[in-house]
């Protein structure tokens, strides 16, 4: 079974959890825990999450984590990690914003642009991990009549204790100011 190294830093901010996963249906809001800290590679901020999938949402159960199951905990990861960049100021652009300009785009300003993911070996989703690391961040200003976005890379991860994997690329932009 592959070890991983504790990722220590800021635990899990219950409120803010709860309020990044309002927008899910309660059957749908599979992450309970999440541990944010800064990459020693990059210094970008990195969380280190728990899931839990009791039941899928739209789909007989098919006795493991799943593309749509991935995309979905994707999301809430990279709201929560988001959020909480936000509110401690852990990095640029985000440290610019508060609490009220992210909830403002969570829904309606991050969109995906390119979404990969490999599925090593079958991942139990009643209960497992999962990691996602910000591996770039940039902005365009709005010359040209162009709308100002700040581009984000990301990588993540899941696992479970019976060494099944998933891994995954996600790059999205963030619409800022947010769309009306």
């Amino acid at each position: 079974m592959q070890t991983r190294e504790a990722v220590t830093g800021l635990e899990t901010d219950r409120n803010l959890l709860d309020e990044i996963l309002t927008p899910y249906l309660p059957h749908c809001r599979y992450l309970w825990k999440a541990s944010v800290s800064l990459s020693p590679e990059n210094g970008l901020p990195l969380a280190r999450c728990a899931f839990t999938i009791p039941e899928s949402c739209y789909i007989a159960d098919t006795g493991h984590f799943n593309s749509v199951e991935f995309n979905i905990c994707y999301n809430q990861m990279a709201y929560y990690l988001l959020a909480k960049t936000v509110k401690e100021g852990l990095a640029a652009p985000f440290d610019r914003w508060d609490m009220d300009d992210f909830r403002e785009r969570q829904l309606s300003s991050i969109l995906i642009s390119d979404f990969q993911s490999t599925f090593r070996r079958p991942v139990n989703g009643r209960h497992f991990s999962g990691e996602i690391s910000l591996t770039g961040v940039r902005e365009r200003t709005g010359a040209g009549g162009r709308r100002p976005l700040i581009f984000v890379e990301s990588a993540c991860s899941y696992w479970d204790d019976a060494e099944g994997r998933a891994d995954g690329r996600v790059r999205f932009a963030v619409v800022d100011p947010p769309l009306k």
